[in-house]
Formats: C-alpha cells, sequence, structure tokens
C-alpha cells in the first residue's frame, strides 16, 4: 500500500484532471492537503493498526494526487538541457526534509519520551507551511509556452503517450521496479546486523537520505552535461552494488553498512530525476502530467509487486536466497532499460 498500491489508484486520475482543465497547482494543493491533513489524524488512529494503515493509505493518497502535477510544473518551467538539474534540485531539496524529519522526530522522543503526539503535531506545522508556500509562491504554469516534443502523437489519449517511444520507457520503469528491494525491507536486513536498539532504525533513511540530498544536483548536472542514458545506467549499477553489500552485512561488520547506505543514496540520485527528466522530453505539454502520472503507477505497481515477492521469499526460505534473487534479476532489467534509452535515444 505505501509504496506503490495508491500511487496507482489515483495518480491516472489525477494527472487527466491537471492536464484537462490546466490545473496543475489546484491538484498538487489538493495532494498536499491530504497528507498534511494525515499527521494530526494518526493522533486519532492512536494505536489500532487498521485505523493507521487507513491513515497511510490516505496519505500515499495525496502523494498520488500530487507527484505528477508538481513534475510536470517543474518540467513545463524549465527548458530541456536543464531538466536533469531542475529535478536534482527539486530531489535534493525534497531528501533534504527527509534528511531533517527522522531527526526532529528523534529528537523529539528524547526529550518527550514516549510523545508521539508531539511529532505528529509537529509534522503537521511543518506540512502546513509547504503547502501554504505552494499556494503563495508557485503559479500556474503556461502550457501554451512550452516547446514542442518532436515525434509526438497529435492524437489525444488518456495514457498519454507521446510516441512508442514513452510506452517502452514505462515498460522498462516497470521491470525495474520489479528487481528492486523496498527500502523498509533493505534497512530491516541492515539494522538486524547491526545489532542497534531499535529507536535508531529511523537513521537509515536519514543517512541515505544524507547522501541522496548531497549527490542529486551534481548527478543532475552530469546528467545533462554528458547524456541522461549514462547516468541511469550507473544509477541501477549503484544498486547492484548495494546488493552485494546487502548479501554479505551479517559478516561485514560497519564497512558494508555504510557501503549499502552509500550506494542506495548514489542510486537515487542517478535515477529517480532522470527518468522523469527523459520522460519529460518525450511528452508533448498538453499531456504531460497524465504521462508522468502512468509513469509513477508503473514503477508503484512494480514495487508493490516487488514487496510481496521479497516479503514472501524472505519468510519462506531467508534474506540470503531472497538478496540473492533480486540481484540476479536487476541485471536484466538494467540491461533491458539500456537497451531501451538507446531505441529512444
Amino acid at each position: 500500500v505505501y509504496n506503490g498500491l495508491a500511487v496507482a489508484l489515483i495518480g491516472l486520475a489525477a494527472g487527466h484532471v491537471a492536464d484537462r482543465h490546466r490545473a496543475h497547482k489546484a491538484v498538487a494543493l489538493a495532494g498536499y492537503g491530504l497528507s498534511a491533513l494525515c499527521k494530526p489524524a494518526l493522533l486519532l488512529a492512536g494505536g489500532m493498526w487498521s485505523w493507521i494503515l487507513v491513515v497511510v493509505g490516505l496519505d500515499r493518497l495525496g502523494k498520488g494526487l500530487r507527484a505528477a502535477p508538481r513534475d510536470a510544473m517543474i518540467s513545463l518551467a524549465t527548458p530541456r538541457e536543464r531538466l536533469a538539474t531542475a529535478f536534482g534540485v527539486h530531489r535534493a531539496l525534497d531528501t533534504f526534509g527527509a534528511f531533517l524529519g527522522p531527526l526532529v522526530a528523534v529528537a523529539l522522543l528524547f526529550a518527550f519520551p514516549g510523545g508521539y503526539d508531539v511529532v505528529w503535531v509537529a509534522s503537521f506545522a511543518f506540512a502546513a507551511l509547504g503547502v501554504a508556500t505552494l499556494a503563495l509562491f508557485v503559479r500556474q504554469p503556461r502550457v501554451e509556452d512550452a516547446p514542442a516534443v518532436a515525434g509526438a502523437s497529435p492524437r489525444p489519449a488518456f495514457a498519454a503517450d507521446a510516441s512508442p517511444r514513452f510506452g517502452w520507457l514505462a515498460l522498462g520503469a516497470f521491470v525495474l521496479a520489479l528487481a528492486t528491494v523496498s527500502d523498509g525491507f533493505a534497512f530491516l536486513l541492515l539494522h538486524q546486523a547491526s545489532g542497534l536498539p531499535l529507536g535508531a532504525f529511523p537513521l537509515y533513511y536519514v543517512a541515505v537520505s544524507a547522501v541522496y540530498m548531497l549527490a542529486a544536483i551534481p548527478v543532475g548536472r552530469l546528467a545533462d552535461r554528458h547524456g541522461w542514458r549514462t547516468t541511469a545506467v550507473g544509477g541501477y549499477l549503484c544498486l547492484l552494488a548495494a546488493y552485494a553489500g546487502l548479501y554479505a552485512v551479517s559478516a561485514g561488520g560497519p564497512g558494508l553498512q555504510v557501503w549499502v547506505v552509500l550506494m542506495l543514496g548514489l542510486y537515487y540520485a542517478g535515477t529517480e530525476g532522470v527518468l522523469i527528466a527523459i520522460a519529460s522530453s518525450l511528452l508533448p505539454a498538453e499531456r504531460r502530467t497524465r504521462g508522468l502520472a502512468l509513469l509513477a503507477a508503473a514503477v508503484g505497481l512494480g514495487k508493490a509487486a516487488s514487496s510481496v515477492l521479497f516479503g514472501w521469499v524472505l519468510q519462506r526460505h531467508g534474506a540470503p536466497v531472497a538478496i540473492a534473487a533480486f540481484a540476479s534479476l536487476l541485471p536484466l532489467a538494467t540491461a533491458l532499460i539500456f537497451v531501451i534509452l538507446r531505441r529512444i535515444r
């Protein structure tokens, strides 16, 4: 639910509304607002896991609403030759928040032991500031001013495909997501090997976010200058290196833990913004949000299936078999995306 199902269910509809009514900002605001309201809702959920699941699902629905319109606004305001850098800047700022969030939560829990209500109230305050910033300082982009996309189909289509090239890109992204281990599983295995107390678990998110934050802008500039395809493939090779470290982490000590965290951060820096930049370059302005939503849905469904599959293999056969299986699939998926990116140029 957290990784992909909600994005796939609502993202396409949100993209259709944003494109049809030129309402990118309004749809993004609705998504950010819904996620903000979920913070105090967790207070009402208390310790009931069923209600917590409902609130988390609503929070992910908010992400499904906002992600594609937000990325479309960024791409519509950016020249094509700087798309990867622009998305790198966004990811760096977004990850800076993800870096600070767990640190603030840990600090609050140390100051107020068991004070999860304090954590959720503080989280809501920051979310409200973000919604206010979007409402007051971000303008709705003018789709008419966006440059045309070479080879784009003039046919209106809900799938928003600019050409068969975009369909190939979405397929490659789906297959790569199927071969990707969820961060939650990776951090769980790292934590079990470390012997650290349970309260230190959020620090893995902090560490990966720190690497991603520092690398996102330089990697984005590198991609714009030297090629999106090379950078994306390099990012997935970093993920394969992370899996190799994760396989041996129980016997490798702190050094391998640092290696896995570093490779995961570089993987995100080399792939997330770059793939969206490639997709944006293939999608006409009037259908860009729907196309980005379709790409997000493909990735989300792949991640959801991957999480179920990895969890099942992990429970039935143990961590080494599960990691080895996904590490074997990833080179095949990376080779596929390399061929696809070469084909669509």
